[in-house]
Parts: C-alpha cells; structure tokens; sequence
C-alpha cells in the first residue's frame, strides 16, 4: 500500500523537476527521495519514470498518475488545516473556485472587504478555467465557484448574480480608439485578435459576423481573453473581452470601449448541491455584488 510519505516525494520531484530539488523542498536527502520514488513505483506496478542518463523523466502514465496525486495531497492538506481550524476554534474558512481573470478583478477586494469586518476569516482561492468547470465541480471540495454561466451539473447550485456585455479591446492608438461606441460595421474587416473556438464569447462573435455573411479577418488566436487583451495592449489587433478580463490587465496602453449590439454575459455564483452555505460564503458573495458593480462602473458600463 502507497504511503503519504512516497505521494509527498512524487509530488515533490514532479512540480520541482528533479530529486535534488525535491528532496530540498521536503528537508530530506537525495538517497531517501530516490528510495521513495523507487517504492511508489513498485507499489502502483506501471513505470513512473524513465531513467535518461541520471535523470529521472517522468513517463505519460506518470503525469496522469499526479493529476490524481495533487488532488488527494491537496484534500488531505485541506483536512489537515479543518483540523487545526477545529481544534483552535477557528470556523471562518471558505474554499474558493474561480476564473483566473475574476481574482483580480472581483475576488481580492472582495475577500479585502469581508476580512476587515470578520478579521479572523481564512481563505483558500483556487483559479479554474471556464472550461474546465464541468471537471472541477465534480473532483473539488469548494464552498462557493464564481464562474460565467452557463453551468449545469445535478452536483451543483447556480445563483445568477450579473449581468453585462462584452467590450472591445485595442491600441490608445488604434484609428477606431476615437469613438465611444463600436459596432460591428466598423469591424467587419479589422484584423482581430480572439479567444479558442470553444470559448462562449468566440462563438457569439462568429454568430454576429454569419448573420452579415462574413468571417471574422483572425490575425491572432489565443486561448484565453487575458492573452488576447495583451495582445491588443501592444497594438496586434482588436480583440472582444469580458469586461473583467480586461480590468485585470495593464490598461495604460488600452482603450475599452462598449460594444453593439450586445454580447450579452452572465456570471453566477456555484454551490456545491444540498449543502448549507455558511453565513461566510453569504458575506462574501455580497461583496463581490458590491465589487462588480463597482468595477463595472469604473468602465462606465451597467451591470444588471
């Protein structure tokens, strides 16, 4: 049977790269790491590494055997920490799965928020992806996920909290920077710059561009709104972004401009299903209602 000690080593060799560096990070020698690494393999009976010279790689089979490593490290660190919490009389503590994007742009000042009225409250804030959210929300223990919708799981609770549309991103020094409006005429053979096929905003661009009968012009693709915004920053195209996703980048060389018609977004708050939600989770989705509408404003857009 596998023990704590052989997952902590894996664990450790594979997010630092090698055994010298694991066995700093764990505070052990290099021979006991070995020796650890060595017992796992044998213990789980498939190769976890392949030896290339004195170094050890870990084999595709290793890889799929950490994704399901890091969850139960993770889980048993997070029981460790309930634990103390209990024993210390602490019971303010929220488990938090969102986008990379919403930490910056709502989460942290609500967490700021909450905290300077219950200074006792602890937080873990874990970045999930959109579309990873149909994986997260069945292997992940979490109190509340703020996701854009939608968000359909029997494992789940959804609560819709705003509403809002997508704007456009581009250059201070882009031609169209100008005009306080953009709409779909003045892009319709601008080079821009957009997310994945599989993301919901590229989808509701390509609809509006098929309802003329054109293409979008695609000068860059990105997986992610946050590198499309950069993107644009450095003058390479007009990108569409969630106002969020924009407001977590360096604005200075940006200009963010409401777009028409609408690219209408929705964002809720998830709960895991059938369970009580504490009055923390409660003062922190409040806060992020506050910070949202407060962000928004700050782009001179309504949220609903």
């Amino acid at each position: 049977m596998m023990n704590v000690k052989e997952l902590e080593a894996f664990r450790a060799f594979i997010e630092s790269g090698s055994v010298t560096a694991a066995a700093e990070r764990l505070h052990r020698t290099q021979p006991q790491i070995g020796r650890l690494l060595t017992s796992l393999e044998e213990t789980v009976g498939f190769r976890l590494f392949d030896r290339v010279g004195r170094r050890l790689q870990p084999t595709p089979e290793g890889w799929r055997f950490y994704d399901d490593v890091e969850r139960v490290m993770r889980d048993l660190q997070s029981l460790s920490r309930s634990a103390a919490h209990i024993r210390t009389g602490v019971s303010d503590h929220l488990r938090i799965l969102v986008a990379p994007h919403v930490v910056g742009a709502l989460v942290a000042g609500a967490l700021a928020e909450v905290q300077a009225r219950n200074p006792k409250l602890t937080a873990e804030v874990r970045a999930r992806t959109r579309r990873d959210i149909e994986t997260w929300i069945v292997k992940e223990k979490f109190d509340v996920g703020i996701s854009v919708l939608p968000a359909e799981s029997p494992f789940i609770e959804v609560e819709l909290f705003l509403r809002n549309q997508a704007v456009v991103i581009m250059h201070h020094a882009h031609p169209l920077a100008s005009r306080e409006v953009i709409d779909l005429d003045a892009l319709l053979d601008q080079p821009l710059i957009l997310t994945h096929p599989r993301s919901l905003l590229r989808q509701s661009v390509e609809s509006l561009y098929r309802e003329r009968r054109k293409t979008p012009v695609v000068q860059f693709e990105t997986t992610n709104g946050l590198t499309a915004c950069e993107l644009a920053a450095h003058g390479l195209g007009i990108a569409f972004a969630d106002p969020f996703v924009a407001l977590s980048v360096d604005t200075r060389n940006l200009c963010i401009r409401q777009f028409v018609p609408e690219l209408p977004l929705e964002y809720g708050f998830i709960f895991p299903a059938g369970r009580s939600r504490p009055k923390s989770a409660r003062d922190f989705t409040d806060a992020v209602r506050v910070t949202a509408a407060r962000r928004l404003a700050e782009l001179g857009l309504a949220s609903s």
